[in-house]
């Protein structure tokens, strides 16, 4: 029996204070086929192609003043989150990406580098996005302070996206899950298909909010350049 509904999120598995669960976060590279490191091979073309057209796209969001080599970041930020949400779809796996803990350290150092590069490269460029264009004088102030404020909460916003995506989706599953057990075969019949639906809306959720984490980044990084 659970004490908590949000007992299932709770890092249970210790060996002399250490959680363990935290390891599910590099999970991910033992369910690599062997055959993706053979070159070539399906996985590998399949991959190939995958990240050509993040990095395509994430070119594309980074405008003519990128720095070489920069989108690779981002598609190595989109990769991990998007490991870690599927592999919370796993039975008995515990899903990282829905502590703040983790969301928050992806998050927070991105944010700051942004902010701490262009402060001291671009600092004229940093104070012009605090004003924008069109606004009248008399609301400048204002626009100001609204601006600095929505900067500020942007490594916030970036994190609890992502963890109460997360943490939604599998509270749902489980609070129907444990219903299970009081239900006739009928309406057991009825929350199988409902368990089943959800499933494939986690697996949806989990692909878009990484890609939204990682576009969402690099939109960020694209103003201070």
């Amino acid at each position: 029996m659970m004490n908590n509904l949000f007992s299932v999120f709770d890092p249970s598995t210790t060996i002399m204070n250490f959680s363990l669960n935290w390891i599910s976060t590099i999970l991910g590279i033992m369910f690599i086929p062997i055959s993706f490191w053979f070159i070539p091979s399906r996985f590998h073309i399949l991959w190939n192609k995958m990240t050509l057209t993040l990095n395509n796209e994430f070119n594309t969001l980074l405008g003519s003043n990128k720095h070489q080599g920069s989108t690779f970041l981002f598609i190595s930020l989109l990769s991990i989150i998007m490991f870690n949400n599927f592999l919370g779809l796993f039975p008995y796996i515990f899903t990282s990406t829905s502590h703040l803990t983790l969301t928050l350290s992806l998050a927070l150092p991105l944010w700051l580098s942004f902010m701490l590069f262009g402060w001291i490269n671009h600092m004229q460029h940093m104070f012009a996005h605090l004003v924008p264009q069109g606004t009248p004088s008399v609301l400048m102030p204002f626009m100001v302070v609204i601006e600095t404020i929505s900067n500020i909460i942007r490594p916030g916003t970036l994190a609890v996206r992502l963890m109460a995506n997360m943490i939604a989706g599998h509270l749902l599953m489980t609070l129907l899950g444990n219903t299970g057990p009081s239900l006739s075969y009928y309406l057991i019949s009825l929350l199988l298909i409902t368990q089943i639906a959800l499933l494939v809306l986690e697996s949806a959720v989990a692909l878009i909010q990484s890609y939204v984490f990682a576009v969402l980044s690099t939109l960020y990084s694209s103003e201070v350049i």
